[in-house]
């Protein structure tokens, strides 16, 4: 016999023979009420959960505006919008695509004379001497 007719009969799990047209238990007459308890038991349970979620990420807030305020940096939509309202500003008027931003520090000349300096203790004299012409 193989398993499909064992849970016809009754031989195997019991929600298999319920899914192949077995006979059904009777329905509690207080199942409609048990079932609505049990729905507000969930619904009162995630209302404490995102009361207790809200009150935590409320207090990693105000963690963070200290921080903020300690070291004087701004919240990341401030900066991000004063960013993209600068670049909005330089584009305004112009009628080509705008330019991209170059990070602060990048490409200067005083920073590229340095980096050679740098280059150059590491280099054989001869090769300075070189260089330096």
């Amino acid at each position: 016999m193989n398993f499909v007719m064992k849970a016809a009969m009754g031989g195997g799990p019991p929600d298999v023979g319920k899914m192949l047209g077995g006979e059904e238990k009777e329905e509690d007459p207080d199942a409609a009420q048990k079932e609505e308890e049990r729905q507000e038991a969930l619904r009162q349970q995630e209302e404490e959960r995102k009361g207790k979620y809200a009150k935590m990420e409320a207090e990693r807030e105000s963690m963070r505006q200290g921080i903020r305020d300690k070291y004087g940096l701004k919240k990341r939509e401030e900066a991000e919008a004063e960013a993209a309202a600068a670049a909005e500003e330089s584009v305004e008027g112009s009628l080509t695509r705008p330019k991209k931003l170059v990070p602060a520090g990048c490409g200067d000349e005083e920073e590229e004379e340095s980096i050679m300096d740098t280059v150059m203790k590491y280099l054989p004299g001869p090769l300075q001497d070189m260089l330096k012409k």
